[in-house]
C-alpha cells in the first residue's frame, strides 16, 4: 500500500493491564470469573476512560473485579470473560481512590443468559460515558477467526472517521468509515500468521496511529482491536479475545 511512510507503534495484547491490589477497603466477597455461557450471560469490560486508574466493576452492588482496571486495559485480563445473572443488572464503573476526581460511571444494562456483551468506556475522567454490545459469536467452520474494531479515540471536538487496512489485504479497507464510539462487526480473518494493520483518517492519507503489528491469531476465535487514547496526543490499539 503505497501510502506515507508509517511510524511504529506499540501492541499490548489480550492480557493487558498489570495486577495492581487496591489499597482501600472497597473491595469485599469479590465475583468469580465465569466464561461459560449456558447459565447466565457473559461479559467483559475493556477502559478506553482517558487518564482512568484504580478502577473496580460492582454488579448489582457487589464488586465482581479483585484486581484495578486501569486506562488501556481488558477484564477480566486472565479470561475471556465474566458472568453475570441474567435480567436487569444495575452497573457501577469508580475509581476507589479517596483523592479520585474521576466521576462514577452508573447505568443498567439487560443482559439474556446464553449471550454475551462488551462494555466499553470512554471519554474522561470527568466525563466517562460507555457503550455496551452485544457479540455475535460464531464459530467458523474453517481455519480463519473473526475480528472487529472499536473506534475509542478521544477528542474534545468532532473528529474525522477512521478506515483501517491490513498489510495481507492490499488497498482495500478492512474497517472503513468507523465513527467514534463505534463497534464494528466481527469480520473473517487469517489466523495462524502475523499481519499489519494501518489506521487513517477516512478519506485521506495522514496516519492516525499506523503499523500495528497483529500476532498469530487462534483460529476460530473471535478478537476486538480497540483503538483509544487522544486524538492529537498517544493512541494504542489493544487486541484481545471476546470468545
Amino acid at each position: 500500500m503505497n501510502r506515507i511512510k508509517i511510524i511504529t507503534l506499540s501492541l499490548a495484547v489480550v492480557a493487558l493491564s498489570p495486577v495492581y491490589i487496591s489499597c482501600t477497603k472497597d473491595v469485599p466477597n469479590v465475583g468469580v470469573v465465569d466464561p461459560g455461557l449456558s447459565n447466565g450471560a457473559t461479559v467483559q469490560v475493556f477502559n478506553a476512560t482517558v487518564k482512568s486508574a484504580s478502577n473496580y466493576i460492582y454488579v448489582d452492588g457487589v464488586p465482581v473485579s479483585g484486581a484495578v482496571l486501569n486506562y488501556g486495559a481488558i477484564f477480566p485480563a486472565t479470561a475471556i470473560a465474566f458472568n453475570v445473572s441474567p435480567g436487569s443488572r444495575s452497573f457501577l464503573i469508580k475509581d476507589t481512590t479517596p483523592t479520585t476526581s474521576q466521576v462514577p460511571l452508573t447505568f443498567t444494562q439487560d443482559v439474556a443468559a446464553g449471550k454475551s456483551y462488551s462494555i466499553f468506556t470512554y471519554d474522561t475522567i470527568t466525563s466517562v460515558k460507555q457503550v455496551t454490545v452485544t457479540n455475535d459469536i460464531v464459530i467458523p467452520s474453517d481455519t480463519t477467526c473473526r475480528i472487529r474494531f472499536a473506534n475509542f479515540i478521544y477528542n474534545a471536538t468532532a473528529i474525522p472517521n477512521i478506515d483501517v487496512y491490513s498489510a495481507k489485504r492490499g488497498g482495500t479497507p478492512v474497517f472503513a468509515n468507523v465513527a467514534s464510539a463505534v463497534v464494528t462487526g466481527f469480520i473473517p480473518f487469517a489466523a495462524g500468521v502475523s499481519d499489519t494493520l494501518f489506521v487513517y483518517a477516512t478519506g485521506t492519507t495522514s496516519p492516525l496511529i499506523v503499523k500495528v503489528t497483529v500476532p498469530s491469531l487462534i483460529q476460530t476465535r473471535s478478537y476486538t482491536a480497540a483503538c483509544s487514547g487522544s486524538y492529537t496526543g498517544t493512541k494504542a490499539i489493544a487486541i484481545f479475545a471476546t470468545y
